[in-house]
Order: C-alpha cells, then sequence, then structure tokens
C-alpha cells in the first residue's frame, strides 16, 4: 500500500480502481495527504473516509455546505442506524466542528486547461461549478463508480455513473436506453413506478457516462420492503399494457437466447455443461407449458426502490432485458433479500424464491406448475449472468458457484453433476 503523498490510482483496492476510472487523465496530478497536512489550495480535495486502507467514501471538502449535502442528502433512505449516525456527521460538518483533519485528504490538481470529470460534467448542467461525494467498492469489473452531484450551495444536481471498461460501458448503454424508452412513454401508466430522467449522455474514447435527475428532495424508504410490490412488477412486464399471448417455453425466443449464451459457458467451464443439462431437464419437464414473456428490470429489490407522494419510485435499470419469464423480478427480490441483507446460502436463498412465488405468484397469472416454472428459470438465469460476470480477472462470486450448480441439480435431474463437498 501507498503512504502519505503517493498517486493512489496506483493502488490494488477500492481507492484504486475508483480513482483510476474517475481520474483517469494521467496528466492529473493525485496525491493522499496525511491528516493534519496543508494541501494545495488550488486542489480539488477529499477526505478519504474513513481511512486510506479502509476507504469506503470520498468527501468533497470544497465547503461546510457541500461536505454537509453529501453527508445527509437523501438520508431519509437509509437505515435507522445509518441514517442518524449520518445526520449526527452532517450536522458536525455543517457547524464546521467535524475534524476532518483525521481522515486523509485527496488532492487532484488539473494543470492549466485540463479538465477534471466534474468540471466537464458542471459545464454540460450549466453550472458553474459541481462537486463530487464519491462511493469507494471493493474492486471489481462490473463495478462502475457512481458520482452524486452537488451545486456550490449543496444542491443536488444529478448522477454520473462511469462505465469504465467493456462490461460497465455496456451497462451504461443500456440505462441509457432504457431510460430513453420509459421517457418516450407520455406519462405514468396504472401502476408504473416512476422512473428518474436521463441529463445527458456522454461517450467518449474510453467512457460512457450517463447523468440521471436527481431524486426528489423527500423521497422516503418504502414501507415493508419485505413485501413485493406486484403491481408494480406487472405493470413493468407488461409496460403498463395488457397481457402478452402465451408462448410455451420450449418454442420460445428466451430459450433460444438461453441456448447461445449456455454454449458459450460450456465452451469455458465444466458448470457450462451443468447448466446446459439443466436446461434440457426444464425443456422435459416445462417446454410445452404456455408462459407470458415481457420485461423484467433485472435487478428488483428494496434498495433501488423509494417513495415519493405516494409514488413508488425505481432506479438503476442497467439489467434491464424484454424478453423474460414474467415473474422473474419477484425471484430476484426474494433471492437477493435473503443472500445480501440476510447472509443466507444459496440453497436457503432459492427456498425463499419458492416461498415468494407461491405466496405472490398468484398475484402475477402464475399457477402452480408456472410457478415452480420461474423458480427453476431464474435459478438457470442467475447461474448464467454469474458466469457472464465472471470475466474481467475477479473470477466467480464464491456465494453463487458452484452452489447454484448444485441447487439446480438437486430440483432438476442433472446427469452426472457430483455436488461440492
Amino acid at each position: 500500500m501507498i503512504g502519505s503523498g503517493g498517486d493512489p490510482r496506483a493502488r490494488r483496492d477500492g481507492l484504486g480502481w475508483v480513482t483510476r476510472a474517475v481520474f483517469g487523465d494521467p496528466r492529473l496530478r493525485l496525491t493522499v495527504d496525511a491528516p493534519g497536512a496543508a494541501g494545495d489550495p488550488a486542489a480539488v480535495r477529499y477526505a478519504v473516509v474513513p481511512s486510506l486502507d479502509d476507504a469506503r467514501f470520498l468527501l468533497p471538502l470544497a465547503s461546510r455546505r457541500v461536505t454537509a449535502a453529501s453527508l445527509l442528502a437523501y438520508n431519509a433512505l437509509r437505515p435507522a442506524r445509518v441514517r442518524a449516525s449520518r445526520a449526527a456527521v452532517g450536522l458536525l460538518a455543517r457547524a464546521g466542528a467535524l475534524g476532518l483533519t483525521r481522515s486523509p485528504v485527496l488532492s487532484v490538481r488539473a494543470p492549466d486547461g485540463v479538465p477534471t470529470l466534474a468540471g466537464e460534467l458542471a459545464a454540460l448542467l450549466g453550472a458553474p461549478r459541481l462537486h463530487a461525494a464519491i462511493g469507494v467498492r471493493p474492486p471489481d469489473p462490473h463495478h462502475k463508480p457512481t458520482l452524486q452531484l452537488f451545486d456550490d450551495h449543496g444542491r443536488p444536481r444529478g448522477y454520473a455513473k462511469i462505465g469504465w471498461n467493456d462490461g460497465t460501458r455496456a451497462m451504461v448503454r443500456a440505462e441509457v436506453a432504457t431510460l430513453g424508452e420509459l421517457a418516450s412513454r407520455t406519462g405514468r401508466i396504472g401502476d408504473m413506478p416512476a422512473v428518474p430522467r436521463l441529463m445527458h449522455h456522454v461517450h467518449t474514447a474510453d467512457r460512457e457516462i450517463a447523468i440521471i435527475e436527481p431524486m426528489p428532495r423527500r423521497v422516503r424508504r418504502i414501507r415493508r420492503p419485505a413485501t413485493p410490490r406486484t403491481a408494480a412488477m406487472l405493470a413493468v412486464a407488461r409496460h403498463g399494457g395488457s397481457p402478452g399471448t402465451p408462448v410455451p417455453f420450449g418454442e420460445s425466443t428466451f430459450l433460444r437466447s438461453w441456448r447461445r449464451r449456455a454454449a458459450g459457458a460450456a465452451a469455458a467451464t465444466t458448470g457450462g455443461a451443468i447448466i446446459d443439462a439443466a436446461i434440457d431437464a426444464l425443456v422435459a419437464r416445462d417446454g410445452a407449458l404456455p408462459v407470458e414473456f415481457g420485461h423484467w428490470h433485472g435487478d428488483w429489490v428494496p434498495w433501488n426502490m423509494a417513495r415519493h407522494h405516494g409514488t413508488l419510485l425505481v432506479w438503476d435499470w442497467e439489467n434491464h432485458t424484454d424478453d423474460a419469464p414474467i415473474g422473474f423480478d419477484l425471484a430476484h427480490q426474494a433471492f437477493q433479500t435473503a443472500l445480501s441483507t440476510r447472509g443466507r446460502p444459496a440453497g436457503r436463498c432459492a427456498d425463499a424464491v419458492d416461498d415468494a412465488v407461491r405466496t405472490h405468484g398468484p398475484a402475477l397469472g402464475l399457477d402452480d406448475g408456472r410457478q415452480r416454472f420461474v423458480a427453476d428459470a431464474y435459478l438457470v438465469e442467475l447461474w448464467l449472468r454469474t458466469y457472464e460476470l465472471s470475466g474481467g480477472g475477479t473470477g466467480w462470486n464464491a456465494k453463487l458457484h458452484p452452489a447454484l450448480l448444485d441447487v439446480l441439480a438437486a430440483r432438476l435431474p442433472v446427469e452426472g453433476h457430483v455436488q461440492a463437498p
């Protein structure tokens, strides 16, 4: 690890990949100053919170107002304990009593004529200056830095999502396309959730950047987050329209897409051959089953939604597709909530999917046979997605692979699969 004064872009941790993605221009000079050190007055400065080796947040130090806004904006979306902690620290920042000298300070110095990303985004949004609060996550080729942008008054001006490699650039383009398609519809239809507006899409030689409007100031956490919003899920699946015509699973374009994806996986990993056998088993059992296909959000989880004056607001549409069995969003919420917030192993997460489709599937038009199909098909889809995200040098998600293969082998007759010990 690099100590005080070094360029953090050389680090191999979360701080390293975030600074490489956000401050990639080699002409920019980045240094990390020790707590209490005098910084370059011409530099853009960020507190590295809570520490250099455990960085979670780059907090802009442009002014007390901006620093406080970075901590307090949308605090009502956070869990109670986090909300109370952020509120206390934000009020101290506003009063100038935060004592940020205990945190290392990242300084970014731009030579004359070399713009920073925040400067380029400010020009697009018509602001004299913008200040970015930047989250730091572990290095992963599929993570995208997201900049929350504030003006000099501490007002949120938008979110900038940065695609910096092939995978993340594709994700940004997918969200741009989805938000554009949804915006083309005049007004909300029925139970369709509200969707943030795309403000700008910036394409450069090495980056795709989507600038998305800020959320309404008074958004709040959804009540009863474990309860699926099935009416909104169904509205998304049908894009606010009427039910689609069911198609036998074995004759669907969805299955053909699966076959192509599984063929690529089979050529790269033994798990691909197993998933191909699982698909065969699913076709043998449910190939003649009429299934309604439609849109799915792709990452429908409580932390990607909020409420505002009685309206559901849903964001993060980068995994949206338009050809999936209705019910995948329900299955995804159940699995990911069990996995991410309750720490359950993959088998228990699959049990949560079964419970969810059995309890809430009828509201989506799923009878017993279709409930079983959606649960098993979602697990196949999740493994395919896990495989596709395993590239880029970081390998497999250990929570999902090979555990998902074991789960599928227990649910579908997959010949030759031996469960991991």
